[in-house]
């Protein structure tokens, strides 16, 4: 499933989550962010109801990209029981990226 959280929907929704979580600190400007776009779906379908992926907008949730000091997008962080398990920075292909949500699975 994919969702758009905010720093007020973070902790219950990510933070909270009984399973894991990778969040996508992305930017409507950023031609890389749109080309992990399509492969976080891919990843949504493959994981089903075990995976969540959500994504922030750094440009509408600032406080939250620096409170997890997002400098260069996009980012991705993985999420279990409400702790960075994993990140990766910038595009980058679907095995990837389902290879850090195994490893964490």
């Amino acid at each position: 499933m994919e969702i758009n959280v905010t720093a007020g929907t973070f902790e219950s929704q990510v933070l909270e989550s009984d399973k894991p979580v990778l969040v996508d600190f992305w930017a409507e400007w950023c031609m890389p962010c749109r080309m992990v776009e399509p492969v976080l779906s891919e990843l949504a379908q493959e994981f089903g109801d075990a995976l969540l992926i959500a994504r922030v907008d750094v440009d509408e949730e600032v406080e939250l990209a620096a409170r997890y000091e997002i400098v260069s997008i996009p980012a991705l962080l993985l999420f279990r029981k409400g702790q960075v398990v994993d990140t990766h920075v910038g595009a980058a292909p679907r095995e990837v990226l389902a290879e850090m949500v195994r490893r964490h699975s």
